[in-house]
């Protein structure tokens, strides 16, 4: 009887052995399935919100960013200086001076580069500085206004209709303080195209020159830009001077380049100790020594380049590296 009741004892203990196990195999598959069920689930969320799951490919793009066939790759905006533009000239073959500085490098570009290319626009404005006792003209304030009215609308409008285009700046005296004006905005964040679009900026005599906004090529000057010498001063009637620009260059400080001819009283003012004896210098040495109008053969590096063939290399590099938008 004692044996039966073990015998009897021990099945009962592989029974329960048993049951334990398929009680353990089926919570294992439960929580198997569980999981199986909460990856669907997830994978499934993640279409929905477009959010990617580790380890999970994203899918490629099925359509190529494109933008318009007529749009080119690159717009380069040349903008001319005092006397050196007006605003009914041709932008894309100006005539208003033949022996505009920036012609020098606009003609080369576009004799290098089809328009689909490089769009080379120079821009029409009135370009004018009303002198006292000189011819009626508009006023220094009037033209700079004007002028970077029209720059901002012909990057908007180029962007509004060609989203993937890149752009160049370059600018000339007067045409400078509009181009580092707008690229101070673009920089910034409030101008009519995106930072990112930008490919670089040349300042050449630039008024409002700040050597702690962007890098100066050529020689060594000493001085600041004229209307950051005399900020605030009541210079001439209709002329402003605006002193620095608020925000230097922003994300374009590292695309931006300035040039600036020593002694030339535009770019390399004299930061004021002595009033009268800064404008004393500034009037000598603009017409003892006029520098600011000898930009065709003022020279960079110590390779002989002169300032139109150092920009039209710029540009150059500038533009073969642009990217290739598609076209439909």
């Amino acid at each position: 009887m004692a044996w039966a009741n073990q015998s009897t004892t021990r099945r009962g203990r592989k029974k329960s052995g048993k049951s334990r196990g398929l009680r353990r195999l089926l919570v294992v598959l439960l929580v198997l399935a569980a999981v199986v069920a909460l990856v669907v689930l997830a994978l499934r969320i993640a279409q929905r919100v477009d959010v990617p799951i580790p380890g999970v490919p994203e899918p490629e793009p099925t359509e190529e960013l494109t933008q318009p066939a007529h749009c080119p790759d690159v717009q380069l905006l040349s903008i001319p200086g005092t006397w050196e533009s007006s605003a009914n000239d041709d932008p894309f073959n100006p005539s208003a001076n033949p022996n505009s500085l920036l012609l020098s490098v606009t003609q080369p570009l576009q004799q290098q580069f089809g328009a689909e290319r490089a769009e080379i626009y120079t821009l029409p404005y009135p370009a004018q500085f009303q002198r006292p006792g000189g011819p009626p003209e508009m006023t220094y304030d009037d033209s700079r206004r004007a002028g970077t009215d029209a720059a901002r609308d012909v990057l908007a409008a180029k962007h509004d209709e060609c989203w993937l285009t890149s752009y160049v700046l370059v600018g000339f005296s007067q045409g400078a303080v509009i181009a580092g004006d707008i690229a101070s905005e673009i920089g910034n964040g409030n101008g009519p195209v995106p930072a990112e679009n930008v490919l670089g900026v040349a300042l050449v005599a630039d008024g409002r020159r700040d050597p702690e906004a962007a890098p100066t090529a050529g020689p060594p000057v000493s001085g600041i830009g004229l209307e950051v010498s005399l900020a605030g001063f009541p210079f001439l009637p209709g002329a402003t001077f605006s002193g620095k620009r608020s925000g230097g260059f922003g994300d374009l400080a590292d695309k931006t380049v300035q040039i600036c001819a020593p002694n030339d009283g535009i770019c390399d003012a004299p930061v004021l100790t002595d009033l009268l004896g800064a404008i004393h210098r500034l009037f000598n040495d603009y017409i003892q020594n006029p520098v600011h109008a000898m930009y065709h053969t003022f020279v960079i590096d110590e390779n002989g380049t002169t300032t139109p063939q150092w920009l039209t290399q710029w540009s150059t590099d500038l533009i073969n590296e642009a990217p290739r938008p598609a076209h439909p």
